[in-house]
């Protein structure tokens, strides 16, 4: 557990991409369902324009949020880009409706998808591209094969892997270089702590999905509302703050389509507690 004087405001993705650490989760100006059109595409341009206002550089989204709608809107709204600002996006997850995602992981629907994302972002080079799920029925070799031809070429400057073990990580890395992860993982789901501590001692980026803490552990009355409440914050706030300080390697993504709820999440940042209601909070957790 990193203490507040080591936890750092920015990271180096893949050593080099310096980016703020908390970061913006492009899913939620879709639709309902993660399917379809948001209810107010300028609404949804507005949160994107605000969280770089907000020092937001890194955005991450994919070709299946809408499908083909959240990495529209961030073309739309934000390029020419700011300087720095970084755009992660990922590929191999298919749509069969809201709320319906089925892997597939074919070198030339790989390929194929990165290109459209590429004009969809309005990027010459995607920042970061990341396998969405590995398809269980084509060899994770085949998968990032393609992907090492694109980033030879120019199109993909660094790889990442989603909802990956240890040992599935180890696999890819023997085909191309991976700088980052994005495992489901927050103050009450830490099933992927071995992964993440795999992340720090390798120096990966771990990006965690899902990141905001839910269900008991979040309800009126409970520890991280009490203690929220004691620090003039929200649950929220709370639990990204955690994140924050959890481990250096962390890069919080929370997503919404509000603006007045992107303001929110980003005073996160500012929120530090002692190392006694740290490990108060660890406790409730466990």
């Amino acid at each position: 557990m990193a203490t507040i004087t080591e936890v750092s405001k920015t990271f180096k993705l893949g050593g080099e991409l310096e980016i703020h650490r908390l970061g913006y989760g492009a899913m939620r100006i879709t639709g309902k369902g993660i399917w379809g059109e948001p209810a107010d595409r300028e609404a949804a341009k507005k949160v994107l324009r605000r969280a770089v206002e907000l020092g937001v550089d890194f955005i991450d989204t994919a070709d299946s949020y809408g499908p083909t709608v959240s990495e529209p809107l961030i073309g739309e709204a934000l390029a020419p880009y700011a300087q720095g600002t970084v755009i992660a996006t990922k590929g191999g997850l298919t749509r069969q409706g809201p709320d319906r995602w089925l892997p597939v992981g074919r070198p030339e629907y790989l390929t194929q998808q990165v290109e459209m994302s590429l004009r969809f972002l309005k990027r010459d080079t995607l920042d970061l591209w990341q396998l969405h799920r590995i398809d269980p029925q084509v060899p994770v070799e085949e998968s990032l094969g393609a992907i090492k031809k694109l980033q030879a070429a120019g199109k993909i400057r660094f790889v990442g892997l989603s909802e990956v073990t240890v040992e599935q990580i180890k696999q890819a890395r023997k085909t191309v270089e991976i700088v980052s992860v994005q495992n489901e993982y927050n103050l009450g789901n830490r099933k992927s702590e071995a992964v993440l501590e795999y992340c720090e001692r390798e120096g990966l980026a771990f990006i965690p999905w899902f990141p905001v803490a839910a269900g008991k552990l979040a309800q009126p009355g409970g520890k991280l509302d009490t203690l929220a409440k004691q620090h003039d914050a929200t649950v929220s706030q709370l639990s990204l703050a955690w994140l924050l300080h959890r481990s250096p390697v962390m890069l919080p993504i929370p997503g919404t389509s509000s603006v007045a709820h992107l303001e929110e999440n980003m005073k996160a940042a500012q929120l530090t507690l002692s190392d006694a209601e740290w490990k108060d909070l660890e406790a409730a957790a466990k």
